[in-house]
């Protein structure tokens, strides 16, 4: 069931903690810090993937390493809220590689919000230009630019208890 709550033990959540701070990281590296012989450790990281908990594993690269030195956050605003007008929206965002994320969003004047990275403000204004604006159904659009990083992180939290 994809909305089904998977119950995790302490091992699961260590495998899980482990996991978001090196995606890399060995099976037999992994069972030995889990406290796992490697079959049980592997069986239970199968197991949280077909549970659907771990999505995929990736690298995090450098931004800045690579040439992307602006973060933009857009706030876009569509003319009309019909569900096919939502659909093409978030179709050919997710065909830009400039968009590391896209929110629908409320209690904004925006119905969307965007994570946009480019190498500076005039491959900035080229994407806004030339793609964002162009977009059927996109009404408004603003822009706010990322001065410094306070905290990005990737990692969830497993033991979350509100208060």
């Amino acid at each position: 069931m994809e909305n089904e709550l998977h119950r995790l033990d302490r091992y699961d959540r260590r495998i899980l903690e482990i996991l978001q701070e090196d995606a890399g990281i060995s099976n037999q590296a992994l069972a030995e810090r889990v406290g796992l012989s490697p079959s049980p450790c592997l069986r239970r990281v199968r197991a949280l993937e077909n549970a659907g908990i771990i999505l995929q594993r990736v690298a995090l690269l450098d931004r800045r390493r690579l040439g992307l030195e602006l973060t933009a956050l857009i706030h876009i605003g569509m003319d009309r809220h019909t569900p096919e007008r939502f659909a093409h929206f978030e179709e050919t965002v997710a065909t830009y590689p400039e968009v590391q994320r896209c929110y629908l969003i409320t209690g904004q004047a925006a119905d969307y919000m965007l994570q946009v990275v480019v190498p500076d403000m005039d491959a900035y204004q080229e994407f806004l230009l030339r793609r964002i604006t162009r977009l059927e159904g996109v009404d408004s659009v603003h822009s706010s630019f990322v001065l410094r990083r306070v905290l990005d992180r990737t990692a969830l939290p497993l033991d979350y208890s509100p208060g």
